[in-house]
């Protein structure tokens, strides 16, 4: 695309998801995601009924009056959108690509962020780390995320999961909510996996094109490309077996990236192309709201 057709597109994308947000998001956001902890506010004198855990026996001491340490929530929350961008999420059979899908769910979550005033950060990968920009806050910032979402061009086109979830692990510091966006259609991450799932509050984000599992029933050949190898191959498109075939491996992947979630603790949100991007993400929160509360 050309650069004023990204920006007329960040555009369309912020007018739409900021609508979103604003009738929907912005509350179950905030009930959904927990801040790190309590974090010391004050000290202040004893009044009876207090928790005498609470008391500060140091600043008791040097005053000799009984003082209380008083706590609040830590809100502050880190939204850190990982998106893989390899050959893969540049198809599409609809009227978006995989990549575009993936911008538009990454604006609801980060206006619903902004809106709750947390910082909003951005991961691109493919078989390696392309580009991270640290999370920060503000409207202007979040575009720039969404902007390059759009735009960036990848040097790589091969996936590597693994590698890149370790990178990203040791890029974050703090506790962080990472959203990450990928089909999945790579092997050996599953430790990769499991250690951001406990280090982070982490939701994968299956992304799906419906003529990757279904190729069409045409009466003619089609020559199809890996779009991260490139390696081609002719296939007959009248072949119902070859169909079936292309099926069950896309089951058989998805299953096994579904098994994989259930066993590292984690709820991912399943995104179809072809389908209502908001409907997924309205019952994902709805059900976490449900479990935490």
């Amino acid at each position: 695309m050309l650069p004023r057709e990204i920006l007329a597109q960040v555009r369309r994308i912020e007018i739409r998801t900021g609508r979103l947000v604003n009738e929907t998001f912005a509350g179950k956001y905030l009930s959904v995601f927990k801040g790190r902890g309590m974090e010391f506010s004050q000290v202040r004198e004893y009044v009876p009924g207090d928790d005498i855990r609470a008391i500060d026996w140091n600043v008791t001491a040097r005053s000799g009056k009984v003082f209380v340490r008083e706590y609040q929530e830590e809100r502050e929350l880190t939204l850190v959108v990982a998106c893989d961008l390899s050959g893969s999420q540049f198809f599409g059979s609809g009227k978006k690509f995989k990549r575009e899908a993936a911008a538009e769910l990454a604006a609801v979550l980060a206006f619903a962020a902004l809106k709750n005033n947390d910082k909003v950060g951005l991961f691109l990968f493919t078989d390696r780390a392309e580009r991270f920009i640290p999370p920060r806050k503000g409207h202007r910032h979040v575009l720039a995320i969404i902007r390059d979402l759009l735009a960036f061009e990848p040097k790589h086109r091969g996936t590597r999961l693994g590698d890149c979830l370790d990178t990203l692990n040791r890029m974050l510091h703090r506790r962080s909510i990472i959203v990450l966006v990928s089909d999945f259609q790579d092997a050996g991450f599953e430790q990769s996996l499991r250690r951001t799932a406990k280090k982070h509050d982490l939701i994968p984000v299956f992304i799906e094109d419906p003529r990757e599992r279904d190729l069409p029933a045409l009466p003619a050949f089609l020559d199809l490309e890996d779009p991260e190898s490139g390696e081609r191959i002719l296939v007959d498109a009248r072949s119902a077996a070859l169909r079936q075939g292309r099926r069950r491996a896309r089951d058989r992947s998805r299953a096994e990236a579904e098994s994989l979630f259930k066993s590292a603790g984690v709820e991912y949100i399943d995104i179809d192309t072809h389908q209502p991007l908001i409907d997924p993400v309205v019952r994902f929160f709805r059900e976490r709201s449900r479990r935490l509360h």
